[in-house]
């Protein structure tokens, strides 16, 4: 929505679809990021200036302005180009909010105006982001709030899909930006594309994966300047190849990272349940949240974002814990559903690594997860040498 060019690609996609015989809805987020005259961000900049203390109500009607700006221009483009469209804000589209400020959820979604606007022969354009409680105060959905606004709407509408449009060509096996040879994943489960976002994939909010999870409404994440297919996101996986398992399906699907963080390692003499019970509950109360946690009877473990790591140190202090702590820090995670069923994958992620002669600080794992601590100098290769144990520059 940036540029002139880009919308002219959404046009072109609507168009698409037009003519293969969709009724079609547009769900747009603001135009730009920080510093462009429109984008949330510059909006929210804007009233704190003005006054740091303005309240999150006023703040939410401003933050609501850039996506409500957007709708109005994708809405003219859409008419400039021969189709008609109507621009809308989130309240009028029918999204109820709890009444939460800033990082609102919606509780119920009712689109009369839109379905006669669909009827009417209207292509809706929706301002995401945004909502309104049942007495009609604005209230916003936080960041990935447009992804989810459409997930939402879809849901509503009963949509055959919901295509997320965003500068990537779909959802990677890494990042490309750190490995050329990641590729874009042709399909993926709810549950792996919810967990790499988790672990730091950026392509989409995992809120709006488990909005469609529970939907069952079939997503795709591709670039609207790409001819691509972009990744479908459903209840079932492709990705399949007999070289790693009885079962016919890849052990890992993709690599996700995060970066800049801080492992904390508590030892105490004995075991001491009330000081270990003290030391989470005053980081909790501190509002840190803290990840790859391990608890052992002598020995806590976990990490925190380093932004947040100076707030740990100083309730450490306090409560006279002492305490090691291992700065630049990253962590690398593969995700897979192949794994759950697939014994050795840990061994072989853990050979891989070795073989690099790549230290594990820590790990963890879930079902579909395996999470590894390292020394942020030792990403780059980490991730390289994952992708290339499990193949997955290959098409499944």
């Amino acid at each position: 929505m940036s540029t002139p060019e880009k919308r002219q690609n959404v046009v072109k996609c609507v168009q698409e679809s037009l003519d293969q015989g969709y009724h079609v809805v547009v769900v747009v987020s603001a135009m730009g990021r920080q510093g462009d005259p429109y984008a949330t961000d510059t909006l929210k900049a804007l009233a704190l200036d003005e006054y740091p203390d303005i309240s999150l109500r006023e703040l939410d009607l401003v933050m609501s302005c850039g996506e409500t700006i957007s709708a109005v221009v994708m809405a003219a483009n859409l008419s400039n180009q021969g189709i008609p469209s109507s621009a809308m804000s989130g309240m009028q589209a029918g999204f109820i909010t709890d009444g939460h400020y800033s990082e609102a959820e919606v509780v119920d979604c009712q689109p009369t105006r839109v379905k006669d606007k669909l009827l009417e022969g209207t292509v809706p354009v929706v301002a995401g982001f945004q909502g309104a409680d049942v007495s009609g105060e604005v209230n916003t959905l936080g960041r990935g709030g447009s992804d989810t606004s459409a997930v939402i709407l879809g849901a509503a509408l009963d949509a055959e899909k919901v295509e997320i449009y965003t500068d990537v060509l779909g959802i990677m096996t890494a990042d490309p930006n750190l490995l050329k040879e990641a590729r874009v994943i042709q399909q993926i489960t709810y549950g792996e594309v919810c967990q790499l976002a988790h672990e730091g994939a950026r392509v989409i909010h995992p809120r709006a994966v488990e909005v469609a999870m529970r939907n069952n409404v079939s997503v795709v994440v591709k670039n609207p300047d790409n001819s691509g297919p972009g990744t479908l996101i459903t209840g079932e996986s492709s990705l399949r190849d007999g070289n790693y398992s009885t079962r016919g399906r890849r052990a890992v699907t993709g690599i996700a990272h995060a970066t800049d963080l801080v492992q904390f390692i508590i030892r105490y003499e004995e075991p001491d349940s009330e000081r270990e019970l003290k030391v989470f509950q005053s980081i909790g109360e501190a509002g840190v949240n803290i990840d790859l946690i391990s608890v052992f009877p002598d020995m806590n473990a976990f990490i925190v974002k380093k932004e947040h790591s100076y707030k740990v140190e100083s309730i450490l202090k306090n409560l006279v814990i002492p305490y090691q702590v291992a700065w630049d820090c990253a962590k690398v995670s593969v995700v897979g559903v192949g794994m759950h069923s697939m014994p050795g994958v840990m061994a072989r992620v853990v050979k891989a690594l070795n073989q690099q002669n790549i230290e594990i600080l820590q790990s963890g794992d879930s079902n579909i997860t395996i999470s590894l601590l390292l020394k942020q100098a030792d990403l780059s290769l980490a991730v390289q040498t994952l992708h290339e144990n499990f193949h997955l520059a290959e098409q499944g």
